[in-house]
């Protein structure tokens, strides 16, 4: 039976510890209560906002004056799979990170990369979740939904995902409540071919090889420690949002832009990190470049504070909140940011965070 209360502060429920009352809250165990939770509010002409576990949430110190939804439900098979893989489903209320652990330590290889993420798996196709040269669009075979215009729980497969760099069909859409998640993983003691420059060195090898599959999930959690992205109470910068900032994917014009302008601020020899990227709609080649270069060179340094709040100081990407701030305070902070890597660079960033009553 679906527990409903009313006046839910959802500061508790975020990882940043920011936002105000839900007007209505609903915890749903099962997938029928989360699919009647969101039918109900949908019938009686209300907002819904479906919470998974609040990592990737900037909420309003107002709060959200309609029905959340925390998707609590639980519960991970193995089916059948085609080609050597072997298919995981996994409800969308499982926590991300053990849901990693169990595959790694069953010898599941394709997500191993992904350790250390918050959040749930309802989650993770959203966001098109990615880190360390993975990401889930890789490995998602389907996502089960509730359709609310439809209303009716529908398929969508790994094309109908629409899946692209941090993007996703559910991404900026209230459409979908994301119900389960299958993933295609492979049985292996190795990991995929290591992509991610920096993962490489910590593991000492070359891209493109393989490593022992739990050295990999290591050496990935060593990382993401260091950088404050793994959740440690201990830790006030943990408490953030993870990265608040897509990296930049940039066009022709826009890379040449920046060329000129880094020449002009940091010097004629300077140059900026860039990763090929897949070509846009039209065709047009692009390159992806990096947020938290940008942050840095704009003059925004780890520790930057601004009131209560301030940049991480273990990595530049990450807002944080060691305590006593609002969600006013951290979007100052952002605004601030954003807009000083305008001013230098020319190149606005997005927020990666899902904004709740909110905007930049």
């Amino acid at each position: 039976m679906a527990v409903f209360a009313e006046e839910v502060n959802l500061a508790g429920y975020t990882t940043l510890r920011l936002g105000g009352p839900a007007r209505r809250f609903v915890e749903a165990t099962t997938e029928a209560e989360l699919v009647a939770a969101v039918r109900r509010a949908d019938d009686e002409g209300e907002r819904v906002l479906v919470l998974g576990g609040g990592s990737n949430l900037v909420v309003a110190d107002a709060g959200f004056p309609g029905t959340v939804v925390h998707a609590g439900t639980r519960g991970v098979e193995r089916v059948s799979g085609e080609n050597g893989a072997l298919l995981v489903r996994a409800q969308a209320g499982e926590d991300w990170e053990p849901f990693v652990a169990r595959c790694v330590e069953e010898g599941l290889s394709g997500i191993e990369c992904l350790s250390g993420i918050p959040g749930r798996v309802g989650a993770t196709p959203i966001q098109n979740v990615g880190a360390y040269g993975q990401d889930v669009g890789e490995t998602i075979v389907e996502v089960r939904a509730y359709d609310r215009q439809a209303r009716k729980v529908v398929t969508l497969d790994h094309a109908a995902c629409r899946f692209t760099y941090r993007h996703s069909v559910f991404k900026g859409s209230d459409r979908y409540v994301v119900l389960d998640v299958t993933y295609a993983l492979r049985e292996s003691d190795e990991s995929k071919p290591i992509a991610y420059a920096e993962l490489a060195r910590r593991l000492g090898v070359e891209p493109g090889r393989r490593v022992p599959l739990k050295e990999a999930r290591e050496a990935v959690l060593e990382l993401r420690r260091g950088k404050g992205m793994v959740l440690d109470p201990a830790d006030p910068d943990t408490r953030s949002a993870g990265s608040f900032f897509t990296n930049p994917v940039l066009g022709a014009a826009q890379v040449a832009e920046l060329e000129r302008r880094v020449a002009e601020r940091l010097g004629p020899d300077a140059a900026f990190p860039r990763y090929p990227e897949s070509p846009g709609p039209d065709g047009a080649p692009r390159t992806k470049t990096s947020a938290a270069w940008l942050i840095d060179r704009a003059g925004f340094a780890k520790g930057h504070a601004r009131g209560p709040v301030r940049i991480s100081t273990k990595h530049t990407l990450a807002l944080t909140n060691p305590g006593g701030a609002s969600t006013g305070d951290l979007l100052a902070l952002a605004r601030e940011v954003r807009d000083g890597v305008r001013d230098a660079f020319g190149v606005v960033l997005v927020n990666e965070p899902v904004f709740v009553d909110v905007a930049l």
